[in-house]
């Protein structure tokens, strides 16, 4: 009897931790949404020093000019940096920089520097993305373990997060523009600086996004994604599927890639975790792509909480179409004459390897922004404790489609020396299509073959 008790007990204590977890916010506490908070879930008030406004709806969606090739003209060309952050005088603003970040002032004290501009907050995004966020604030649950959603719609899973999980799984699930097509590059410079450029062909689109989506019969596919590699010609035409599931304890995500020398399609299941990044020399892993992809299972997610950060913000002028790859980038990391940081409120999540997996990093500190929920920063520690690599995310809001994502996503090696560079468009023919139409057989692994044609 005593037994058959203490199981019952722990049993009800067990339902009641995971109930805890996995419950949506009530009505009441939704109602924040577009009142006290924005849309999205950010505090729509400004900071008490007045170094962060307050939320006023974002940039219109004629906040500037697009060129021909749908480059945007920068809104803020004409503000100048309130201040410069060098290695002579981080000390009075390390309050407000991270770990990493002061760790490439100490690593490149003569080169590395941090413009900072005023605060915009410029993001929002489409209406039925907002009503979306808001069913989701009081039907999305978190499945068992937490590696998986229950009822999610769009993007935005959680805009009221009650643990570091729900905000990941917030960057994750994030409005990317629906679909978008795009043609991007990446480089792996030497410590001197010379490198050679891989060229992709991208296309991503959501499962909402896809012409012949089915609402009545929900795919457990979250979104889908294909890489082809258009240059150098020694990995031209290779391309890589992935269908990222949205339940991922029921069905992990699937994968495939098209060799192009070979000809053959073949199951792709080292595209995950940190198995290594498409061309990249080694310096990211799969789960660096979009600064964070995947299954969160193999950390365990503490939310530290919110904090006040100097974050690439508006990038507007490092994503010029009359900037040339070269002058980006630099010996040691890329020219920070070109960036702008404005501080933001952030949120802190920490990521400490499970007992018994493996991932080449033991630690990982996320800075997330609040408006967008993208990362903007994130540490990286190897299994010693040591900060190995520094991410950095420079962000824009693409105004003309009310789409808040990346210009550039930087990951700094502070012990070789070395970084890389991802998303650069400024000499491709345009820049991003956002809203092309897809359909789910351009997805297969069937399609492949025809991707990869040289």
């Amino acid at each position: 009897m005593k037994t058959k008790n203490l199981m019952q007990t722990g049993v009800l204590a067990i339902s009641l931790l995971a109930g805890s977890v996995m419950a949506a916010v009530p009505e009441s506490e939704a109602a924040k949404l577009g009142t006290t908070l924005t849309p999205l879930g950010a505090e729509k008030a400004g900071n008490a020093a007045g170094t962060i406004p307050a939320w006023t709806g974002g940039l219109p969606k004629n906040a500037g000019t697009v060129d021909s090739r749908g480059f945007l003209s920068d809104p803020f060309a004409a503000e100048r940096p309130l201040f410069t952050i060098t290695a002579k005088n981080v000390e009075q603003y390390k309050d407000k920089l991270t770990p990493g970040q002061l760790a490439m002032f100490k690593r490149y004290p003569d080169t590395f520097r941090m413009p900072v501009f005023t605060t915009h907050r410029t993001a929002t995004v489409p209406e039925s993305v907002i009503q979306a966020t808001r069913q989701n604030a009081t039907r999305t649950k978190l499945l068992a373990g937490g590696n998986g959603l229950e009822d999610f719609r769009v993007a935005n899973a959680f805009p009221i997060p009650k643990n570091g999980l729900e905000v990941i799984w917030n960057h994750i699930t994030r409005y990317r523009g629906g679909s978008v097509r795009r043609m991007v590059t990446q480089a792996t410079p030497q410590v001197n600086g010379s490198y050679n450029l891989v060229y992709f062909n991208e296309e991503f689109a959501f499962r909402e996004a896809l012409k012949d989506y089915d609402p009545s019969k929900p795919s457990n596919v979250l979104f889908y994604f294909k890489q082809r590699v258009t240059a150098p010609a020694r990995l031209a035409g290779n391309v890589l599927l992935v269908h990222e599931t949205l339940d991922q304890v029921k069905e992990p995500r699937l994968a495939w890639l098209y060799n192009a020398g070979q000809r053959r399609v073949r199951r792709a299941p080292q595209v995950s975790y940190d198995g290594p990044g498409t061309a990249a020399d080694g310096m990211r892993t799969s789960d660096q792509l979009d600064m964070y992809n995947g299954a969160p299972d193999r950390y365990d997610w503490k939310l530290v909480g919110k904090k006040e950060l100097y974050i690439p913000y508006n990038s507007y002028r490092l994503d010029s179409p009359n900037l040339k790859y070269s002058d980006i980038l630099k010996a040691g990391h890329i020219n920070q004459d070109l960036t702008r940081y404005e501080l933001h409120r952030v949120w802190h999540v920490e990521a400490t390897l499970k007992s018994g997996e493996r991932h080449i990093y033991a630690k990982r500190d996320f800075y997330i922004d609040e408006d967008t929920w993208q990362a903007a920063i994130i540490d990286q520690y190897d299994g010693r404790g040591n900060l190995w690599r520094v991410s950095e995310a420079h962000a824009q809001y693409y105004y003309d489609n009310q789409v808040p994502w990346y210009t550039l996503e930087t990951s700094y090696d502070l012990q070789s020396g070395r970084y890389l560079a991802l998303g650069m468009k400024n000499e491709e023919k345009r820049a991003y299509e956002f809203g092309f139409t897809a359909t789910e057989s351009e997805f297969t692994p069937a399609a492949l073959r025809q991707s990869g044609v040289r």
